[in-house]
This record gives structure tokens, C-alpha cells and sequence, in this order.
């Protein structure tokens, strides 16, 4: 008799090689539009399915979860990050949680390097002087930037990403400080030539680059408050690839508007897709869709990773990438 296959229900468009890898494997239910899924339709999803493949475009909170049919034992999340999942909610009602770690470090932290790139170097400024046919010819003063070279580069969140942006950083002449939950290892730290800064407050008032590279968490929400931004120096600018709501947006907002530090670079947004009006009208920041890890290879590699998540669990064996497992 055949074993019968579990219900997947992904919700957004997957790679092509993915989602025809889920066809063979499961019986997927597949997203063709790429359109969010609206709570119901969540709710809907969480009551058949055997294993939900969300994003992080998806909040599966626990009014979501509460709808949770008996045979829905895994959510295996296409992402890193897990802020959107109810994780306690989910352990509660037995459902594992996995997620795609690792295949997305180096899109990131190519992003951050550019986004750091683009803000010192007034990159997105000059191309929109071109587009708007306002540019006039070179001039010993025109578009004048900051060389990063010598500057002190100070990352929020020296996990895997924060390395590898360190490892960038140091190429482009940048001396590396850092402040994290714990101190790394100190091979680590040697290997980087990295400072740790016990006290954020303190690394935020001595360097000219700040990069947030931490997960959102409660206790990291709004972490670089208007308080903080404030020990920033006027030269200063702040870039942003993990998530939004590390963030006091609107704080941010004043103070590149009022010219207290120079620029920004943010791929995340507190309340994105939704981005505040008043960032749209700044020049000296760098805005961009959520994209630093908007590469061909990582997505296929998330899929990848998705794919041995759920064939592990269904096989009966604890999967690889496991962030919780339900208590039932």
C-alpha cells in the first residue's frame, strides 16, 4: 500500500527547480500568484496542512495558530529569520519550527558592504543625477563623498553575517568593532582584528559606521533607540539589513532630516512593505526592497534547504535545521 503523502502548503512563489521538487515529493500545495496570503487564507492553510512553508512576509501568530488542525506538525519557514512565527504558540500546540540558516550570510553581508558603499560614497545620489539629466560634467566639488578607508566600522550583532561582513570590511580598510550579546571566541576576534565594545552606547559614539546585524527579538526591538542614535556623531551613518524594528524609524527619520548624522543605508523597513513618506524625501538615504539576500543561488539554496527540513521530519528523524520542536 502506498504511504500517503503530507499536505505542503507554501505560501509564496518558490524557484521553478524548488517547487518541482515539491511536487515529486509531497502532495504541495502551491502559490502560483506570489499574492501575501491574507489571514484567512492562513487560517485556512494551518487547518489542513500537514507541514505550512511560509515567509517572512507571513504573520503566523498565535490567532493563526489557534486554527491549527491535528495534522499540522511542521512549519518549515523559507527564511533565516523567525520573528514572524509564534514560536511559543507553535511549541504549545506541537508543531516543530525549522528554518534555512547559513545560505544567505554572503548575499547579506555583499548587501551591507554596498549599502555602506553607496551611503559614503553618495552612489544612489549621482545616479539619480543622471537619470534626471541634471548632471553637467565633472567638477572638483560635485557628489563629494567620504572615503571609508581608515574609518571605524562598528557592527550590532556579530553572528555569522557580522563576521562575514567583518572579513569585507577589513578588505576596504575599515577597522572592525563590535558589540554582541556574548563576546566571541578570541581566535575570532583575532582573525578579524575586531574590538569588542562591551557597552553599545559607547561603540555607537566612537565610530563612523554603524551596521545592524542582529536578529529582531523582543529584547532587540528598538535597540538602536532615538536615545542612542543620538550618541551617534554628526559624520556618521547607519545601515540597516536585518530588520526594521531594531530600529526607531521615526527617530532615524529626524535626525538625517535635520542633518544630525550624514546617511543611511536601509534594505528593511519597521513596518515594511509600508515605508515612512518622510524617508522617501531624504537624499541621504539609500533605500532598497528588501533585497540583501535577493540572490538566484541563495533562494535556491533556502528551497534546498526547506526541501531536506521537510523530508527529514515526515521520514521520522529530528530535521537539521530545527529552531523549536513541540512539546506534544
Amino acid at each position: 500500500m502506498t504511504k500517503k503523502k503530507p499536505l505542503v502548503v507554501v505560501t509564496r512563489k518558490l524557484p521553478e527547480a524548488i517547487e518541482t521538487r515539491m511536487m515529486e515529493l509531497f502532495d504541495a500545495r502551491l502559490n502560483i500568484d506570489d499574492a501575501p496570503m491574507s489571514k484567512q487564507e492562513l487560517i485556512d492553510a494551518v487547518k489542513e496542512a500537514d507541514v505550512l512553508v511560509p515567509t517572512v512576509t507571513d504573520k503566523i501568530d498565535a490567532a493563526v495558530l489557534a486554527h491549527a488542525g491535528p495534522n499540522l506538525r511542521l512549519i518549515a519557514n523559507f527564511g533565516t529569520g523567525v520573528d514572524h512565527v509564534d514560536l511559543q504558540t507553535a511549541r504549545s500546540r506541537g508543531i516543530t519550527v525549522t528554518n534555512t540558516p547559513d545560505v544567505l550570510t554572503e548575499d547579506t553581508a555583499d548587501m551591507t558592504m554596498a549599502l555602506i558603499l553607496s551611503v559614503s560614497r553618495r552612489l544612489a545620489e549621482g545616479e539619480r543625477l543622471i537619470r534626471k539629466g541634471e548632471w553637467g560634467g565633472w567638477g572638483p566639488t560635485l557628489m563629494l563623498g567620504h572615503r571609508i578607508w581608515g574609518k571605524r566600522l562598528g557592527i550590532v550583532g556579530m553572528g555569522r553575517i557580522g563576521r562575514a561582513l567583518a572579513r569585507r570590511a577589513k578588505g576596504f580598510g575599515l577597522s572592525v568593532h563590535y558589540h554582541n550579546r556574548r563576546r566571541v571566541h578570541p581566535d575570532i576576534e583575532e582573525e578579524l582584528d575586531a574590538t569588542y565594545w562591551e557597552s553599545l552606547d559607547q561603540m555607537l559614539a566612537h565610530v563612523d559606521v554603524i551596521s545592524v546585524n542582529c536578529p529582531h527579538t523582543p529584547a532587540t526591538y528598538h535597540l538602536l533607540s532615538a536615545r542612542r542614535l543620538k550618541l551617534m556623531q554628526p559624520h556618521a551613518i547607519l545601515v540597516n539589513t536585518a530588520r526594521g524594528e531594531i530600529v526607531d524609524e521615526p527617530a532615524l527619520t529626524r535626525m538625517l532630516a535635520d542633518g544630525e548624522i550624514a546617511g543611511a543605508g536601509l534594505d528593511v523597513f519597521e513596518h515594511e512593505p509600508a515605508v515612512n513618506p518622510k524617508l522617501l524625501e531624504l537624499q541621504n538615504a539609500v533605500l532598497l526592497p528588501h533585497m540583501g539576500s535577493a540572490t538566484i543561488e541563495g533562494r535556491v539554496d533556502m528551497g534546498e534547504k526547506v526541501l531536506i527540513n521537510i523530508k527529514t521530519f515526515v521520514d521520522g528523524h529530528t530535521p537539521p535545521d530545527r529552531v523549536i520542536e513541540g512539546l506534544l
